[in-house]
């Protein structure tokens, strides 16, 4: 069975893991505390229902520290909040990341000022998440993609305009690319609609489109949308 590690409980990991699952996949998410996440009553930021509740149905998931989670599996995910997102990956360990692929969804938000939030200044312009990772983690395999979309989007990209949307990725190892690019196509995105925007500089311009998704966002009512390249 295949195995995948992905750090972060939210509703990103959530309904990652939920779809790796289906695609059968042995999961394993990880978190800061497993005592502490299994016993949280309390509904997330969006109203969605306690960890525990989602997890008593989802028991197949196991849950780990991210330590043992990252040491677990040879891809992860990184679907812990931007802002948490280096230091969440420093207690997975250096040598659990050593050598693997690493699939950041995360964005750097930052919800100081309230919403909508912004960027976090040092991670944005000149600087993006994806590569503050890769270089806190030299011998990890960084590859940015489906942060620019709704978690469900991500997974089930047939949604809308029957799944003929773009979703992008970017990394500096193209067999990694490759092999994310694979995992995407099996979510249901189409080969065509994947665009390789290249190396992992590139999380610049599609972390920095978050503000814009978030403006459409709270225009519609709906995160149910999405970019489409016509030429």
């Amino acid at each position: 069975m295949k195995k995948i590690a992905i750090l972060g409980t939210g509703s990103v990991g959530q309904t990652l893991a939920s779809k790796f699952v289906t695609l059968g996949y042995d999961v394993i998410l990880g978190t800061r505390s497993v005592s502490e996440k299994l016993s949280d009553s309390t509904k997330d930021s969006y109203g969605n229902p306690p960890f525990r509740e989602w997890h008593a149905a989802n028991n197949t998931v196991k849950l780990a520290t991210f330590r043992e989670a990252a040491a677990s599996a040879e891809v992860l995910v990184n679907a812990t909040k931007g802002a948490g997102s280096i230091e969440a990956l420093k207690l997975a360990d250096l040598k659990s990341l050593k050598g693997k692929i690493l699939i950041d969804v995360a964005n750097p938000l930052d919800f100081s000022k309230g919403m909508p939030p912004i960027l976090h200044s040092e991670l944005a312009n000149s600087n993006s998440l994806g590569e503050e990772i890769q270089k806190n983690f030299p011998d990890v395999k960084v590859v940015k993609t489906l942060n620019t979309m709704w978690c469900g989007l991500m997974v089930n990209p047939a949604l809308i305009n029957g799944g003929d949307h773009n979703v992008f990725l970017c990394g500096n190892d193209s067999d990694a690319k490759a092999i994310v690019k694979g995992i995407l196509k099996s979510f249901g995105w189409h080969d065509g609609n994947i665009l390789d925007l290249g190396g992992i500089a590139a999380s610049r311009g599609t972390e920095m489109y978050l503000p814009l998704w978030l403006s459409m966002f709270g225009a519609t009512g709906n995160g149910a949308f999405n970019i489409k390249i016509v030429s």
